[in-house]
């Protein structure tokens, strides 16, 4: 019997050296799993032991067993069930317990506090023995309470994990004390027996429970800090797991069945959600969640587990909504812009016709035509209009810059205009040509409405890492420039290319635009 409890705690300790995690929680059971060694070690050195000195360094090896084991065993429980600070700092003081038993037992032959009286087939115990029997048994009891409420805590029951490790440590427990009290007298010593019975516990516990492995410890650490609240249920619907931060997420951490975690989120949700809900969302005292189902199944199919993952969206919904804020005055400030361009020019050339018209000396046929292309003005600006609303653009004429500052050029009545182009236009400034139509026409109907000009030079130049556009006219020009939305808007089309503009003007030298847009790349 002891053979077998020791080639299980043996096998135990060789799993753990290969499997377990190298922490302090796993140092803390090796050593346990070392003192019940030295303690099993002892028991058979006992049974060949012949003379009384033999017997004293026999049962000396398994006094530093039990004196180690129960200490210990108290830290391993409070680093396992992951206690305050303070109460481990305290079991931290255990060892203290350990040396002072050794040390007593060192010195027994002087007082004889330990063992009254100890021979060849003769043992009687003194006071100190049951004093220190106390102190192990209320280690052993505290820390087996210590992780039960650990358990209880976090799966509102005692885990499967707990209740192996609990029974590796109180069986052989009552059995030895029965044994040490008399109260089983069978003859042969029993403990060794469910020492072995305590090392299958725990190998099962190592094996298939995941007691001491990396991954399980490092997943469910994972799990309990992730910022969504997470519940598992059985098949029977009821709660094995949720995480540390489900007790500050709704539904509250009161649930412990399926059935009462739907009743929970039915009162808050849109539409109520059967047990099989996928995804549904629910609202509580001002926060919105989102609240999402899922499936574990073995490997024949069948649904051994739900996991139900609560998330606080709120925060989520709240930036939703204020884009939604800002894309609405981001368009409302777009088709502002757009009107103010399009409108703008279209009313100038119309001003500008009306002004020829007003002129004495027009042929009745002239008259006729220029009445013509304001109708064509008036109609080409409603549909402008009505593109700029419904973010649609006319883009006929979009085929190249040299067209699209052409067809701007074209419309200009009144005022003299040049356009010369250096360099030969390719597909490479492609990208820019709407910028470069809409600065263009800004910067004329400025012109046609402010400066008094009677001439506008376009200087286009195509090089080979840059697009530049010189628009210059001979007006009235002015002594200090405000951007206004005019302005603003050349600049912020250009700078969007990744280009620079610059407005100069003198007063009474006219007004100058110089655009910018690099090419290359």
């Amino acid at each position: 019997m002891l053979l077998l409890g020791l080639t299980g705690m043996l096998g135990s300790l060789t799993w753990i050296l290969r499997r377990g995690n190298r922490n302090r929680v796993t140092h803390l059971f090796m050593i346990c799993q070392f003192a019940i060694v030295l303690w099993l070690i002892s028991q058979l050195l006992i049974l060949f032991s012949e003379s009384r000195k033999q017997l004293l360094i026999s049962y000396f090896i398994g006094n530093v067993g039990i004196s180690i084991f129960s200490p210990f065993w108290l830290m391993f429980s409070a680093e396992y069930a992951e206690v305050s600070k303070s109460t481990r700092k305290l079991t931290d003081l255990m060892p203290l317990v350990s040396l002072s038993a050794i040390l007593i037992i060192l010195t027994d032959r002087f007082h004889r506090l330990y063992y009254a009286e100890i021979d060849i087939g003769t043992l009687c115990y003194g006071p100190a023995f049951y004093v220190f029997q106390v102190i192990y048994y209320l280690c052993i009891i505290t820390g087996i309470t210590m992780m039960c409420v650990k358990s209880f805590r976090e799966h509102n029951q005692i885990t499967k994990q707990t209740i192996l490790l609990t029974l590796s440590t109180a069986v052989p427990m009552m059995i030895n004390t029965l044994t040490v009290t008399r109260i089983i007298d069978l003859g042969v010593e029993l403990t060794p027996l469910f020492f072995a019975f305590s090392s299958i516990m725990i190998l099962i516990a190592i094996s298939r429970y995941g007691l001491l492995n990396i991954n399980r410890i490092a997943i469910k650490d994972a799990v309990n800090n992730i910022q969504s609240a997470v519940y598992i249920f059985d098949q029977g619907g009821n709660l094995t797991y949720r995480n540390r931060i489900s007790a500050d997420f709704w539904p509250n951490s009161n649930v412990k069945t399926l059935k009462e975690f739907i009743s929970g989120i039915s009162e808050h949700s849109k539409s109520a959600p059967t047990e099989d809900f996928s995804s549904v969302e629910a609202e509580y005292s001002g926060r919105s969640y989102i609240i999402r189902q899922s499936y574990v199944n073995d490997k024949y199919g069948n649904t051994v587990a739900r996991v139900i993952v609560s998330n606080d969206v709120t925060e989520y919904y709240e930036l939703a909504r204020t884009e939604k804020k800002l894309s609405i005055e981001k368009e409302r400030n777009r088709i502002a812009q757009e009107i103010h361009d399009s409108a703008g020019h279209t009313f100038t050339m119309i001003s500008s016709i009306a002004k020829i018209l007003q002129s004495k000396g027009i042929r009745e046929d002239e008259a006729a035509a220029y009445l013509k292309e304001i109708d064509g003005l008036s109609r080409s600006g409603v549909t402008q209009l009505r593109c700029s609303i419904n973010n649609l653009r006319d883009d006929e004429f979009m085929t190249s810059v040299t067209a699209a500052v052409k067809s701007v050029l074209g419309a200009v009545r009144g005022i003299e205009t040049d356009l010369c182009i250096q360099g030969n236009e390719d597909d490479r400034y492609a990208f820019c040509i709407r910028e470069v139509y809409d600065n263009c026409r800004e910067t004329i109907t400025n012109a046609m409405r402010y400066s008094g000009a009677d001439r506008i030079d376009v200087i286009i130049k195509f090089q080979p890492e840059n697009l530049e556009l010189f628009i210059l006219d001979n007006g009235k020009g002015c002594a200090a420039i405000n951007e206004n939305n005019g302005l603003r808007g050349i600049r912020e089309r250009t700078e969007s290319l990744g280009g620079t503009v610059r407005f100069t003007s003198v007063d009474g030298e006219g007004f100058t635009t110089i655009i910018k847009i690099p090419v290359k790349g």
